[in-house]
């Protein structure tokens, strides 16, 4: 016996990635590392000492992406932001990091794919972690600024925006239990 489910009008049926495991381009037109470069690079860490140096090659190959979500007939692509590509050393805006997202977000939009964007999907800029991390309550108000920053460029575009992709497993399995980056395992850090 089979039956035909319906979606409630206005469901979006769409795809969903972290810049980190998608991108690659890992040190292109001024990125700098994230915690997840640096997690990755400790022998162990991630399984079979992959990283995101290459991942998907996503950052060259965006506009062939896009077209295959079009013709899979994706509604949405949900993605994220790399802050260590828009802001490097976690303040400064980088030009080029930004105008990456800004072509992808012209090229969902020309395909008729809705963007949904996510601030923050576990990558850290290094240099912030460097002076404490997320356990350092300057990294809040640098999310802010990096938050500004972003949409001030891509807001005119971008109707729906998401601050932090499971920020459960950014504190815990990041700064507690260390299986994440930035590998820490400090059950303080981790609540703070």
């Amino acid at each position: 016996m089979t039956s035909r489910t319906a979606f409630p009008d206005g469901f979006l049926w769409g795809a969903a990635t972290a810049a980190y495991q998608i991108e690659g381009g890992a040190h292109a037109d001024g990125r700098k590392d994230s915690i997840w470069d640096v997690f990755a690079r400790i022998p162990g860490a991630v399984a079979d000492g992959h990283n995101g140096d290459v991942a998907c090659d996503h950052y060259n190959r965006s506009a062939q992406d896009v077209a295959l979500m079009r013709d899979l007939g994706l509604q949405s692509y949900r993605f994220s932001t790399s802050w260590s590509r828009c802001m490097p050393d976690g303040v400064t805006p980088n030009a080029e990091g930004i105008r990456f997202y800004s072509q992808l977000v012209d090229e969902l939009l020309a395909a008729g794919i809705t963007p949904w964007l996510t601030l923050y999907h576990w990558d850290l800029p290094q240099a912030l972690e460097d002076t404490g991390g997320w356990a350092n309550r300057e990294t809040a108000y640098r999310f802010a600024e990096y938050a500004a920053v972003m949409h001030e460029a891509l807001g005119d575009r971008v109707r729906i925006w998401t601050t932090l992709n499971e920020p459960w497993c950014a504190a815990f399995l990041g700064y507690a239990a260390g299986v994440h980056a930035p590998g820490r395992q400090e059950p303080r850090a981790a609540l703070a």
